[in-house]
């Protein structure tokens, strides 16, 4: 046996680590998805006839019920449908809790605690237990009570104020920044909580927030405004620390390039034959560069038209200056360093067939991710789940008829 085939064998870093997803939509499903592609049991328990809302999302469908978004962040999970508004319904989620290490919730701040199902409940029958709510500005503060979304995240943190163009009208992020950042910021939370409790026995609760996160991802920008009083501004494309750093127009469209420091800078202007510019005035610093940032784009542009974007691309990348086209998904996918790099995988699904899915983000040498589950359907796994809390076929039947399970 190789050794690639012996270290695909080793137990995944956290098998044996239960995990209780009660989210939906996005940060919180996305969290749980990354714990259960290291081996985590994940339960993600639904409401009945329903189930997470992303299940139905994006508008367009596939061949079953299930959005590609859902299908997306939802695999190595099981699904329980369970009605956490009834007593036997909530029942059940505490005797799943006794054995959970993480619980992992997104309702609004208050809701699992006005259920008689909030950490301080749940850490008496489990003190062990990790409990981590995601919401849109966290537990407490003025703002606690509003809806949590990631545009609302984004304009409210600041980072809408600086993203665009400007005099451009507001702009957010192309990408849930605060949504992905969140569930990022509550796993490296989460699972430094476990392993304390792993020592101590004691969990604890973790409050993760989409507003917090899209502050704290504005590092450069606050550091701008604290050091010089004034409150940053978009820039495009463009870099407040240096400059040329941006997106240039070229003889067919646009690509990035960036002479970041000054060796590169002057390596730049030799290359495109452009010498007198290292002697202007207005552009012989870094900060000079910066303070006229428009009339040194123009004179690049000059120059930078004369040729198509693969050639800039190119001859840069050749003298050492750093550059890239600007790909469209379809481009970004269909590369050969995205295929190298396995960032579309498939998956089979009972419905769907073969499933595209975003490969695994970052690469483990040892014990590599794996997709042991598909996105389960919804309440697929409630009877599996029942079976291993030890309840026979009539306290089950008794939970169904109490509504545990829905209507």
């Amino acid at each position: 046996m190789t050794q690639a085939a012996q270290e695909n064998q080793r137990p995944l870093p956290l098998q044996g680590v239960r995990v209780l997803d009660i989210s939906q939509v996005m940060a919180g499903p996305y969290a749980c998805m990354l714990l259960g592609d290291l081996g985590a049991d994940v339960i993600k328990i639904e409401p009945p006839g329903t189930g997470d809302q992303t299940r139905g999302s994006m508008g367009f469908k596939m061949k079953g019920a299930d959005s590609l978004g859902f299908l997306n962040m939802n695999r190595n999970k099981r699904s329980i449908a369970l009605d956490l508004k009834s007593e036997a319904g909530k029942s059940v989620l505490l005797q799943l809790a006794r054995d959970a290490d993480i619980l992992i919730e997104n309702y609004r701040p208050g809701a699992m605690r006005r259920l008689g199902l909030g950490y301080d409940v749940l850490k008496e029958i489990n003190p062990r237990l990790v409990y981590t709510s995601i919401s849109g500005f966290g537990q407490t503060g003025p703002w606690a009570d509003r809806p949590g979304f990631d545009l609302m995240a984004q304009a409210m943190s600041g980072v809408m104020s600086v993203t665009g163009y400007p005099d451009s009208p507001p702009v957010k992020a192309g990408v849930p920044v605060a949504d992905i950042g969140c569930a990022l910021f509550a796993i490296y939370a989460t699972l430094a909580a476990y392993i304390g409790a792993r020592n101590s026995g004691q969990g604890q609760y973790i409050d993760a927030a989409l507003f917090d996160t899209a502050m704290a991802f504005s590092v450069w920008d606050t550091c701008d405004w604290w050091g010089t009083g004034k409150p940053p501004q978009p820039l495009g494309t463009s870099n407040k620390m240096t400059a040329p750093y941006q997106a240039m127009a070229c003889a067919d469209g646009h690509f990035v390039m960036g002479a970041n420091n000054q060796k590169l800078w002057v390596q730049l202007c030799r290359l495109m034959q452009r010498e007198e510019l290292i002697e202007d005035p207005r552009f012989t610093t870094i900060s000079q560069r910066l303070a006229n940032r428009p009339a040194l784009q123009e004179e690049l542009e000059k120059t930078f038209r004369t040729q198509g974007k693969d050639y800039w691309v190119e001859t840069l990348l050749a003298n050492g200056i750093p550059a890239g086209p600007i790909l469209s998904y379809p481009e970004a996918f269909g590369s050969e360093h995205a295929k190298v790099r396995n960032m579309r995988m498939e998956i089979d699904h009972p419905v769907e067939g073969k499933v595209p899915n975003i490969g695994f983000a970052v690469k483990l040498s040892g014990t590599p991710q794996q997709v042991r589950r598909h996105p389960p359907l919804l309440g697929e796994h409630t009877e599996e789940v029942l079976a291993e809390l030890g309840l026979d076929e009539a306290e089950r039947e008794r939970l169904r008829r109490e509504g545990a399970f829905g209507a």
